[in-house]
């Protein structure tokens, strides 16, 4: 179902999960600028498929982890497509070690990509929510937010501050018709799983309920639903997409 047209910005839009979110808020009928940080060909892939299907899209630059950065492509986006009513604050990495290995800038970096940018991002995009009292916030967590993974106490840490954030900021803003939500995506076909090898995701699929890898769209999907008019009445809360994984 088509929405009235918004002003969505996807961070880390450029592939597999971000790639399929901006699909499905442009096929919502929803302006999206698609976010990214070094890899332009990719971020203009997904505007080119964005546009091949009927929809309006764009492609802006910026370190997401970064405050300067953050207010130019907050203030290119509202140049070009207007202010920005609906935010995906997708963008993550991960710098996987047992903490005994762990580095302090694999944590630095986790934490700045993962869990700073979703402060500076929501920070950058408030204003002008509260002032058109409307918006959606819509943050990437993680299932390993919710019950940690060894290897990742980084990792899972962004993710379960991710978590608590998002329910803080519900409790501040809903007043004003703004909601803040958060989708929790298990163990998804993307570069990240496929990074893990054919027996790392093998173990993982004998632990998932349903029996496979979930896909992008069905994370697009829960954020779209949260985006959309049906979850007017919904904030503060996070939606776990991971086949079962956790039960």
């Amino acid at each position: 179902m088509r929405e009235d047209g918004r002003v969505a910005l996807v961070t880390g839009g450029s592939r597999g999960i971000g790639r399929a979110i901006a699909l499905r808020l442009a096929a919502a009928g929803h302006q999206v600028a698609v976010n990214y940080v070094a890899n332009e060909d990719a971020a203009i892939e997904t505007v080119t498929a964005v546009k091949t299907a009927g929809g309006t899209a764009s492609a802006v630059q910026g370190d997401v982890g970064d405050e300067a950065s953050v207010q130019a492509l907050i203030d290119q986006v509202s140049d070009t497509l207007g202010a920005v009513e609906i935010l995906v604050n997708n963008a993550g990495i991960t710098r996987d070690d047992l903490l005994m290995r762990m580095k302090p800038e694999a944590w630095d970096a986790v934490i700045q990509t993962n869990l700073k940018s979703v402060y500076l991002c929501s920070r950058a995009v408030l204003r002008g929510m509260l002032r058109a009292k409307w918006g959606r916030i819509i943050n990437i967590s993680s299932v390993a937010g919710v019950y940690g993974n060894p290897g990742q106490a980084n990792y899972a840490a962004a993710k379960a501050g991710v978590i608590g954030f998002t329910q803080s900021l519900a409790k501040e803003i809903g007043s004003r018709g703004i909601t803040v939500n958060a989708v929790a995506p298990g163990f998804i076909e993307t570069d990240m799983t496929a990074a893990l090898g054919e027996d790392a995701a093998a173990a993982a699929v004998q632990q998932i309920t349903l029996g496979r890898l979930g896909r992008p769209e069905e994370v697009a999907s829960a954020v779209g639903y949260l985006a959309s008019a049906d979850a007017s009445y919904i904030t503060g809360q996070t939606i776990v997409v991971d086949g079962g994984l956790a039960i």
